[in-house]
């Protein structure tokens, strides 16, 4: 039910509300400390009506950070990680039309070198409880994933922010939302908006 609710509110955005929302939210990112800390950095390439990260990935290639991106293996369940480091040559549409890396021009990253992850989903809460897609590939990725996890951060718009998600046991909860507002930490629960 949250799904379709939030994806109905995200797709009625208009296009020049959806540009401005994503670049506050994403310059926010980019303002974290964890962020600033950051050399390989594992985001994801935005499809339909999701916040653009597009700004972002140019932007940590621009930063002289390391940019890793999933790929879907669906033969395996699993997202396979790769280092772009060209967003027009390394990627082209993968499952569900998602710009994913090519493999043959992409080497394989493995998890333990990532400091920083970007996590995609359609709703969260203040505690940073997500709701994907319903896949379940971030959840299985991030639940093999070796001590110690990296900051996972979430970009999103507000609207997509609920007073709580369903969390089952596989579900892998972020340390930090952020929107174009505000900045939602599972340390300090109060939101913090802009003055």
């Amino acid at each position: 039910m949250v799904r379709k609710q939030i994806l109905a509110r995200r797709a009625a955005l208009a296009p020049d509300v959806r540009v401005r929302w994503s670049r506050a939210a994403l310059e926010r990112v980019r303002g974290l400390e964890a962020y600033g800390h950051a050399r390989v950095v594992l985001a994801y390439a935005s499809f339909g009506s999701e916040l653009d990260t597009r700004p972002f990935l140019e932007a940590v290639l621009r930063d002289g950070r390391t940019l890793v991106l999933p790929r879907v293996d669906r033969a395996a369940g699993r997202l396979v990680l790769h280092r772009v480091c060209d967003l027009v040559e390394d990627l082209r549409p993968g499952t569900w039309s998602i710009p994913e890396p090519i493999p043959a021009r992409c080497p394989s990253v493995d998890r333990a070198e990532v400091d920083f992850v970007l996590v995609p989903g359609l709703a969260f809460d203040r505690g940073g409880g997500r709701v994907g897609y319903g896949a379940g590939y971030y959840d299985r990725l991030l639940a093999a994933w070796p001590e110690p996890v990296p900051p996972l951060v979430a970009p999103a718009f507000e609207l997509q922010v609920v007073p709580a998600v369903p969390v089952l046991a596989t579900d892998h909860c972020v340390d930090v939302v952020v929107t174009e507002s505000r900045i939602y930490s599972k340390l300090r629960l109060e939101p913090t908006e802009d003055p």
